[in-house]
């Protein structure tokens, strides 16, 4: 079994643009314990805001700014309400 895509979107918001993507997979992406992979970006002025992904080798975690935190990933409907709210948060 291959990776389903679950969700797709790429649109402008605020004064820049958001961009998530999210998988289903047949095997966690180590160290994550779940079956999604995913990336969810806000850019403005080609500058990364907010991110949040769970690459290889670094599991779940989000970016606010430059700084770099880990993510306790519930679902994906949390993960995108989490990351819209670090998107208002950082519109202030």
């Amino acid at each position: 079994m291959s990776a389903t895509e679950l969700y797709r979107l790429k649109e402008s918001y605020g004064s820049g643009f958001i961009e998530i993507v999210i998988w289903r997979v047949p095997r966690p992406v180590s160290p994550s314990e779940h079956p999604y992979k995913y990336r969810l970006v806000y850019v403005v002025d080609g500058d990364r805001v907010v991110g949040y992904d769970n690459e290889r080798g670094k599991g779940d975690h989000k970016y606010l700014g430059d700084r770099e935190e880990s993510y306790c990933f519930e679902s994906p409907k949390q993960l995108m309400a989490d990351f819209m709210a670090d998107v208002k948060g950082a519109e202030k």
